[in-house]
């Protein structure tokens, strides 16, 4: 077994040799990879992305990403392609087929099919005088100097690098198309990074009770409507407009400051400038002031119409945090 110290040593060698793989990419971008992206920005067809091995691993993750961004794309694993799969190609349909090597038996194969259907081809390729690289209409230079295999042999830097293209080809692709947070929402609407886009202060808060008492309320009633409510605060509203809040903390404060307190009403413990929000406030801003104010509620109005409470634990339940 290798030391704690050869260990480190391993694995920070290896990120090194990958990081000059990424940064070597630098010196390729030119006119064809800017021609690359205005063919597929241009095209009104689908990205057919190909491989085999780990390319088509790479292949897969250059499809869910470009997807996800704007970029309609399919994967087609080179070696299903000549057993049937060929038909997923469609007449206006870019294809970029990925390969190290680009003389792997299936890529020889599956070229001159795809040549032959008159879609423009992509290659993705570490040898430029290769058979794909020869036979692609644009290139894609991923050459590597070395894997960070220690005996140079497993798709290392080589499947980092292609990684790496591909990504900044769909970050071209995204910025051309003007892609927003609102479409990256529309695409991702499952899951904590979807809600931060998309959900909205209503979402939630119409989900929620709406404790409210009148500035003339006793201290009793107020302990009551906070107790039954479960959210911690209540509001304090006259003919429906709000006038102020009153939380747990400010109940503890006034008992410790007050000492007796039959005689004292809603109105003389409450906060006359609460923080709020509106229901169309994203919910994601909502913690953010949250957090900035350090409070675990929220007031939500409408024209100074009081409408309901978000809390805390709310963005918490979505995952927001």
């Amino acid at each position: 077994m290798k030391s704690n110290e050869e260990i480190i040593r391993i694995a920070v060698s290896t990120l090194e040799t990958e990081a000059v793989a990424v940064d070597t990419l630098k010196s390729f971008i030119g006119q064809q990879f800017v021609e690359i992206v205005k063919l597929i920005h241009n095209s009104s067809g689908r990205v057919i992305i190909t491989g085999i091995g780990k390319s088509a691993i790479v292949a897969q993750k250059m499809v869910a990403t470009m997807n996800s961004t704007g970029t309609p794309s399919i994967f087609m694993h080179a070696a299903d392609a000549i057993h049937g799969d060929l038909g997923i190609i469609q007449n206006n349909d870019v294809v970029i087929c990925i390969s190290k090597s680009g003389n792997t038996p299936e890529i020889k194969l599956l070229v001159p099919l795809i040549k032959a259907g008159g879609n423009k081809l992509i290659g993705m390729v570490g040898d430029s005088s290769s058979f794909l690289a020869l036979q692609s209409d644009y290139i894609l230079n991923a050459f590597v100097e070395k894997e960070a295999c220690p005996n140079n042999l497993a798709p290392t830097s080589s499947t980092t690098a292609q990684m790496a293209l591909g990504d900044a080809l769909a970050v071209c692709l995204l910025d051309c198309k003007g892609f927003s947070e609102k479409d990256f929402a529309r695409y991702h609407p499952g899951g904590a990074l979807g809600k931060r886009l998309y959900l909205r202060v209503g979402d939630i808060q119409s989900m929620n009770p709406k404790p409210e008492v009148s500035p003339s309320s006793s201290l009793t009633d107020v302990i009551l409507e906070i107790s039954s409510m479960r959210l911690g605060a209540t509001a304090v509203t006259e003919n429906g407009t709000l006038v102020g809040i009153i939380t747990d903390g400010d109940l503890r404060r006034m008992l410790t400051r007050e000492g007796s307190a039959h005689d004292l009403r809603a109105k003389d413990i409450m906060t006359s400038s609460p923080k709020t929000v509106t229901a169309d406030m994203m919910a994601a801003d909502a913690l953010q002031l949250m957090k900035d104010s350090k409070i675990t509620q929220l007031v939500v109005v409408e024209n100074g119409v009081y409408i309901g409470f978000i809390h805390l634990h709310d963005l918490l339940k979505e995952g927001i945090i």
